[in-house]
């Protein structure tokens, strides 16, 4: 089985950068990969983060498929949490209207920050338990006006049936997602615990939907190419930092990368970290196949979506040009 292979892509915020370079980079980023073969580039909703720049998620999302031509561009994820249904109806479908047969929405449960940006965000938080309503409601604004029972229409947005995906980091979404017959996804790149689990709940029980006849799942990998294992260590010893300043309650701009990383947070913090960031593949091209290969024969995903935050740009266009090589010469094999 062939393997199809994404971006996720929270625009970072590097030391000594800006936002607006952040932003650039990412369109340039996409127009790379729509160039080397990536079906689609998602962009992810997190608030209070000095190092995203993709908060305005949908925003973001006009800006990559306006200057790009025919990959898939989408979230992943909107937290609905957060939203209107209606609103996130009518974000995508404009979106979907300017950009047709492009445009992805991926679901997420979590509010993608702090309680107190919670609270900012929603003014409420007596909502924050109805994702699986919330879901369904956002699903009909998307429908044709004649098929939905609901009084209110999301204009544009409705009749563009916009595909949506469910997200998740644990078996509440993959339950969600087989029952709702939709495509699933999961955060394994910073949370792979019930990964395996997941996937094999997902798709026992799977119920074919008018959107999706038989299971759909993709999981995420933290990828760190470069011409040499000791290069793509050190292009990835920023992200290993970036996550010990996120769990330690400071989150940042991206760091700049450092050669010993484990001198820099210390070895207890480093094992941490490398548990939790272990759904991985970090080296040279031959180093990358051995563990891909290893990941795609144990999960079997329909697809794997690629998060590769390096400081380095062009380091990072070069990770992603690796990548897709090496996924590539797996599915020819």
């Amino acid at each position: 089985m062939k393997t199809a292979y994404s971006i996720l892509d929270l625009s970072p915020i590097v030391e000594g950068s800006t936002a607006a370079v952040s932003l650039q980079n990412s369109l340039a980023l996409a127009q790379h990969a729509e160039q080397i073969g990536y079906t689609r580039y998602w962009l992810a909703e997190h608030h209070n983060m000095p190092g995203v720049a993709s908060a305005a998620t949908s925003v973001v999302i006009g800006h990559i498929a306006g200057g790009t031509k025919s990959i898939r561009v989408g979230a992943g994820g909107i937290m609905l949490p957060n939203h209107s249904p209606l609103v996130i109806a009518e974000h995508f479908g404009t979106l979907e209207t300017l950009y047709p047969n492009r445009i992805d929405l991926g679901l997420g449960r979590a509010p993608g920050t702090d309680a107190a940006t919670s609270r900012a965000l929603r003014r409420s938080l007596t909502h924050s338990d109805q994702f699986p309503e919330d879901v369904i409601e956002l699903q009909q604004y998307l429908q044709d006006f004649s098929s939905s029972s609901t009084p209110i229409r999301a204009v544009p947005g409705e009749g563009t049936k916009v595909p949506l995906w469910i997200l998740g980091s644990s078996l509440y979404g993959a339950q969600l997602a087989a029952h709702l017959g939709l495509p699933y996804a999961f955060a394994s790149h910073f949370a792979p615990d019930a990964l395996a689990q997941a996937a094999q709940v997902y798709r026992d029980n799977f119920k074919p939907s008018s959107k999706l006849e038989k299971p759909y799942f993709m999981f995420a990998i933290n990828v760190f190419a470069a011409d040499s294992d000791e290069e793509a260590e050190f292009v990835r010893s920023s992200h290993q930092q970036g996550f010990a300043n996120l769990r330690s309650g400071r989150p940042g701009l991206l760091p700049r990368p450092v050669n010993d990383v484990e001198a820099l947070i210390g070895s207890a913090t480093l094992a941490s970290v490398n548990h939790s960031l272990r759904c991985v593949a970090s080296g040279g091209p031959e180093k990358v196949e051995r563990e891909l290969t290893e990941l795609l024969q144990i999960h079997k995903p329909d697809e794997i979506i690629i998060n590769s935050p390096i400081h380095n740009h062009d380091a990072r266009l070069r990770s992603y040009k690796i990548a897709a090589e090496v996924v590539r010469g797996i599915n020819s094999n």
